[in-house]
């Protein structure tokens, strides 16, 4: 995966625990937009919301960067906040670019991320990852945590966004936040902790704790059309990325296969209300995520193969509406 030390690129991965659970390096970029350029809950201010000074950029792949692109789509922020993406696949320098086509770098013509966090931040240390939001005015990354961009885009654009729906309403902040903890640890991350783990043990514990919360997604789904009921909230948007990916990459490649995302109805039927909801289905690529979590892996899959199935049909009929 490789890191930045002092704004010099090393290329390598990055090892489990000893005891087998795999971690996440936490973002370390978390300026914040607002509306009037005010300093945000971290990092600097001075960033407000001004059409056309921000770029974004994601990868396909990513179902962190995914989060961002669907709020970009749901908040109707093209042409507010300009767009890139990133090859979907890693090599010795990291995310990378193409010379042209869709994964041409639209800014700096750069041809690794990691460039980008150094033309921001000379001595960078940490992980080069994706998404990040870039502000042209300053040449300055203003974010690389895709939780607080997220929220940048539901309510820092409102004055010029097309969508002035808010996702994360002050009513139901607390109950939002139980969900987002609860599926961030046991399903969003889950599903790495087991793929990566490198213990019976640190599998077994983060699989089973993968799918105790989807029963109990399933449960609650049975009695709502949403998580929090019939309000659609950032919560429910956090959760699609991974069931977009489940059956197609996590189930077979992080060994995440006690039950398959079809086999739950009422997540299912969720899912794809989801992913037929206006442009979302716009956002999700499962050829890329297919191929991408099936990629060479010295560990998980040395010969890269990517299986053939399975076929699902996300298009048919979902009939949550009977929760009108």
């Amino acid at each position: 995966m490789g890191r930045l030390v002092d704004g010099i690129w090393h290329s390598g991965s990055i090892q489990a625990a000893k005891d087998g659970r795999w971690q996440r390096s936490a973002s370390r970029l978390r300026n914040w937009i607002t509306p009037d350029g005010s300093p945000g809950s971290s990092g600097s201010g001075g960033f407000e919301a001004e059409p056309g000074r921000y770029h974004l950029y994601v990868a396909w792949n990513c179902p962190w960067a995914h989060r961002t692109l669907l709020f970009h789509t749901l908040k109707q922020l093209e042409g507010i906040v300009s767009l890139s993406y990133v090859a979907p696949r890693r090599t010795e320098q990291g995310w990378v670019f193409e010379p042209d086509g869709e994964f041409k770098d639209d800014l700096f013509n750069a041809t690794a991320l990691h460039q980008l966090y150094v033309c921001s931040q000379a001595d960078y240390t940490g992980s080069v990852t994706v998404p990040i939001l870039w502000d042209k005015a300053t040449n300055t990354i203003v974010s690389n945590e895709s939780a607080d961009i997220v929220r940048m885009f539901n309510r820092a654009f409102t004055r010029v966004a097309p969508n002035t729906a808010d996702y994360r309403p002050t009513a139901l902040q607390t109950d939002i936040e139980a969900w987002n903890t609860l599926i961030y640890s046991t399903v969003n991350n889950g599903v790495y902790k087991a793929g990566f783990a490198t213990t019976q043990a640190a599998y077994e514990e983060a699989a089973i704790a993968v799918f105790a919360t989807l029963d109990k997604i399933e449960h609650q789904l049975g009695k709502t059309r949403y998580l929090l009921g019939a309000t659609l909230t950032e919560a429910d948007w956090r959760l699609f990325p991974t069931l977009a990916r489940f059956d197609v990459a996590y189930y077979s490649a992080f060994k995440c296969n006690h039950k398959r995302l079809i086999d739950y109805p009422n997540v299912w039927g969720y899912a794809r209300e989801l992913y037929q909801m206006p442009g979302i289905a716009a956002t999700v690529r499962f050829d890329v995520y297919q191929q991408g979590y099936h990629s060479a892996s010295s560990l998980r899959n040395p010969y890269g193969i990517v299986p053939l199935g399975p076929a699902i049909d996300w298009s048919k009929p979902h009939q949550r509406s009977e929760f009108q």
